[in-house]
């Protein structure tokens, strides 16, 4: 590959091979189906010692695994990471290829050097909205809202002022009216289908992938990043319901089956929407090509019936109950159920101590974690199918409620069915270059030194991945 090229890296998470090819055989004039029998394939490895997106996507960005890099959770202070081992978009812009960034995990935050990017949005789990061009941050800041919101559950309620100023702003930054019609077809169509509503995580990411493409073809990067979870999720959800017979143990019934058992198509059908578009961008420019990552992949897990989940929906309670003050403690986005809290000392050994006198019912103990400099990590969501609303606290039995705690209903019965395993995906679509059709494995810490090396850029010493561009 010379190193004039131009790469779309388009962040498909945790799609493994068998998706992508149930999909492609099922529809075979699809995008994805075209491209294929053209595109360079791998199977990725991930190496890393725990499997998690917050982790797997630095490892895939920076060329090292994670028991280098350390980082094991959203919150953490990334500032000596980031100087150890930076990300790929911060090395090409350092060397001056024009980059753009709008997604991808541990982006956040807004560089010091923006106005070099040709244009940065960073990840769903972003403190704030600050992007660049600034005019962006009216989407982001909707966006950041909407991901806050539903979590475990869709929610159905909007942020009516962030919603209003983005739609006031929509044209500008991209919303199409082929969009705009989609979410108002998804609004009717859960209305007469209630399950359905668990398909409005997606739009999110169809919203982003307008502002995307429009920075896209405005600026027109020599590299450029888009993420999305959307299949994911789905698959964490619905994998029992697409592939049944993947489980010794089955305890859902036939009338969930059906309800779900499209839900991962339909999500990849949007995937063949966004690349439809992507794809007519890199095919009219040949300098382009299109990568599609996933950084791991999900497999089947349990096919359990999950009813209720514990949430800890009231932090500023739990931490009053627990006598910490305002000016204490640091609430810092996380993917829920987990809440990440950042504390400094002396606070942060009271704060562990208190942590470590509280048990939820019959289930033991609080799950959390201290990770470094002060940052916690709660996770009560492992706790699910709870029936004793009641925790303890240094011995005293105390209400879910006046900790904060809620054991809430899941919408669709499910946790998930399917998680993630080292093997994943990765596609290198270079139009009018002859390909070799074979499958070979890669590790995902080979992608960040291929990248660079793509663009005649010698990876720092840190990145010992093998170059397969």
């Amino acid at each position: 590959m010379s190193s004039s090229s131009k790469i779309v890296l388009f962040e498909l998470n945790e799609v493994p091979w068998r998706v992508i090819d149930d999909h492609v055989e099922a529809h075979p004039e699809s995008p994805l189906a075209r491209i294929l029998p053209r595109a360079a394939r791998y199977e990725t490895i991930a190496e890393d010692t725990s499997l998690s997106p917050w982790i797997t996507w630095p490892t895939l960005h920076r060329g090292v695994a994670d028991e280098e890099h350390t980082i094991t959770d959203f919150g953490q202070d990334l500032g000596e990471i980031n100087a150890a081992y930076p990300s790929v978009w911060e090395i090409l812009a350092r060397h001056g290829v024009r980059t753009g960034v709008c997604g991808s995990l541990h982006s956040y935050p807004l560089p010091s050097n923006a106005h070099d990017y040709a244009f940065y949005v960073p990840d769903v789990f972003a403190a704030g909205s600050e992007c660049f061009p600034r005019s962006i941050e009216a989407f982001q800041d909707f966006n950041l809202s909407m991901s806050r919101e539903s979590a475990r559950n869709v929610s159905t309620s909007l942020p009516v002022r962030k919603a209003l100023r983005f739609v006031a702003r929509a044209p500008g930054l991209g919303l199409t009216p082929k969009t705009a019609l989609d979410v108002a077809g998804q609004l009717v169509d859960e209305r007469l289908h209630p399950f359905r509503k668990v398909r409005r995580r997606t739009y999110q990411v169809v919203l982003a992938f307008d502002v995307f493409m429009k920075e896209l073809a405005r600026t027109r990067p020599s590299f450029a990043t888009f993420f999305t979870n959307h299949v994911a999720s789905s698959m964490h959800r619905y994998w029992a319901a697409r592939y049944p017979g993947d489980y010794d143990v089955y305890e859902f019934d036939g009338a969930w089956a059906k309800t779900y058992k499209d839900e991962i198509a339909w999500t990849m059908g949007r995937v063949d929407r966004m690349l439809a578009r992507v794809l007519a961008f890199v095919e009219a420019s040949p300098d382009y090509e299109l990568w599609i990552a996933s950084s791991m992949g999900q497999a089947a897990t349990e096919a359990h019936q999950i009813l209720t989940q514990v949430y800890l929906q009231d932090v500023p309670r739990f931490m009053r109950a627990l006598g910490f003050e305002g000016g204490e403690w640091e609430s810092r986005p996380a993917m829920a159920p987990r809440v990440i809290l950042s504390l400094r000392e002396p606070s942060a050994s009271r704060f562990e101590a208190a942590l470590r006198g509280i048990t939820i019912a019959d289930r033991g103990p609080l799950p959390w974690k201290r990770l470094a400099n002060g940052v916690f990590r709660i996770h009560p969501g492992i706790l699910q199918n709870v029936k004793d609303e009641t925790c303890t606290v240094r011995g005293d039995p105390v209400p879910f409620e006046k900790l904060g705690f809620a054991n809430v209903t899941i919408q669709d019965s499910v946790g998930q069915s399917a998680y993630h395993v080292p093997s994943g995906s990765l596609i290198r679509y270079a139009p009018g270059r002859a390909v070799d059709r074979a499958r070979p494995q890669v590790s995902t810490r080979d992608v960040a030194p291929s990248l660079l090396r793509a663009f005649g850029i010698t990876p720092p010493p840190h990145m010992r991945g093998a170059s397969f561009a």
